[in-house]
């Protein structure tokens, strides 16, 4: 039980850790005010929601602070801090789902977060958008709804499947078994 914890607490550590470095040191990052694209940075996030809402919780924080440090735009940051949403409710899902996951709930799961993850980052875009005082309904569209919105959609999914090619293996490691579910 003890164990459990303390190796709990070392993986949360190291996920948020890795959370704060992909933002600041990632080549595969792509920056279009509001929208930000940065291959795997959902990864760290994706896993601890296989562990736990308060790691989830923890490691969503861990990597908005990695978006400050790393000097993004103040929208990006909010909109990365939005992502304890989708991860403290997809986390919850997953602790309390009696079901078992197969590949197709797993991808049925990923889309649902998708869309919620899209809808947090399309309405903190949307408050800064509107904050900036001229309204352009075109342009707004094309930043928030298109490359916030669907980019993020797509973002998401594309993360969620490399996230599943990452916990694979980890789940064949004995004490990382009941861990990560």
């Amino acid at each position: 039980m003890k164990h459990d914890r303390i190796l709990k607490i070392s993986i949360a550590g190291v996920l948020i850790a890795i959370g704060i470095i992909i933002p600041m040191i990632s080549p595969f990052k792509i920056i279009i005010e509001p929208a930000s694209y940065t291959l795997a940075s959902h990864v760290v996030i994706f896993l601890a929601m296989f562990i736990s809402p308060a790691m989830a919780l923890a490691v969503a924080f861990g990597t908005a602070a990695g978006f400050f440090l790393g000097g993004f735009p103040l929208v990006v940051v909010f909109r990365a801090l939005s992502h304890m949403v989708f991860a403290g409710g997809g986390a919850f899902y997953l602790k309390h789902t009696k079901t078992e996951m197969t590949a197709v709930k797993l991808r049925v799961f990923s889309l649902v977060i998708a869309l919620v993850h899209a809808v947090c980052e399309v309405i903190v875009s949307s408050i800064f958008y509107f904050g900036q005082g001229v309204v352009d309904m075109n342009r707004f569209i094309f930043l928030v709804i298109l490359l916030v919105g669907v980019g993020t959609i797509i973002h998401s999914l594309v993360d969620f499947e490399i996230t599943l090619l990452i916990r694979k293996p980890l789940i064949r490691q004995r004490a990382l078994r009941e861990i990560i579910k």
